[in-house]
């Protein structure tokens, strides 16, 4: 027998030998491959609405079968996240073809809000090409300008000197009013400054796909205001 065998055959046999020795504790606290988020079990704000838009029972009450129904139309649509839950970004969806109508379609490439929903997308000409995503616009007294606008100036790490807080990713298109993103929840009362407020992905998301001098169309009425 070779020297060149007696070492193989020796590393072999130790492999083996720590293989057996590995504690089956070890064993079973491997990480398994990571399953697909579990559907909320809880009735979300446009819940009647969204089950009826599905073709499901419109008994407003979540359900096993609704959620997952629900999330199946989330992951289609890009909405995140997708967990079933009957929110205003999936039932702003769902209504999107009744909404974009009061969006221009012979501009080329714009930025829709709209202030009732809540939602915000980007579309070219008729085409749908972000979104929509949920917005925060102004409260009461501060109210988001309605109207056809264009984004004239833009500023990814932008500093707000009369409010003394950071606007990232900010694209302005009306005066002091511009797309930016926000720490917490943008759905937290009463509303921003004017400003259409975003979650930071979507915000970053707008940073990509907006330039100056793209059309901003901004309409309807925010509750409450």
């Amino acid at each position: 027998m070779s020297v060149f065998t007696r070492v193989c055959r020796r590393a072999g046999a130790a492999v083996a030998a720590a293989t057996v020795l590995i504690p089956l504790s070890v064993v079973l606290a491997a990480p398994a491959s990571a399953a697909p988020s579990a559907c909320t079990a809880r009735t979300g704000p446009y819940q009647r609405q969204v089950e009826k838009a599905l073709g499901l029972e419109a008994d407003g009450r979540q359900s096993t079968a609704d959620c997952r129904a629900i999330r199946t139309y989330q992951q289609e649509h890009g909405i995140r996240p997708a967990a079933g839950y009957a929110g205003p970004v999936t039932y702003g969806a769902l209504q999107r073809k009744g909404a974009e109508g009061g969006c221009p379609t012979d501009v080329g490439r714009i930025a829709c809000v709209d202030l009732g929903r809540q939602v915000s997308w980007i579309q070219d000409g008729a085409k749908r090409i972000y979104g929509p995503v949920a917005i925060r616009s102004g409260r009461d007294g501060f109210e988001t300008r309605t109207g056809l606008h264009k984004v004239y100036y833009r500023a990814q790490n932008h500093w707000s000197t009369l409010y003394d807080v950071a606007m990232p990713y900010s694209q302005f298109f009306d005066g002091g009013i511009a797309f930016h993103a926000i720490d917490g929840s943008i759905t937290s009362p009463p509303g921003s400054h004017g400003c259409v407020n975003m979650r930071p992905g979507d915000a970053r998301a707008y940073w990509g796909l907006l330039h100056t001098g793209d059309e901003v169309y901004v309409y309807g009425r925010k509750p409450g205001t």
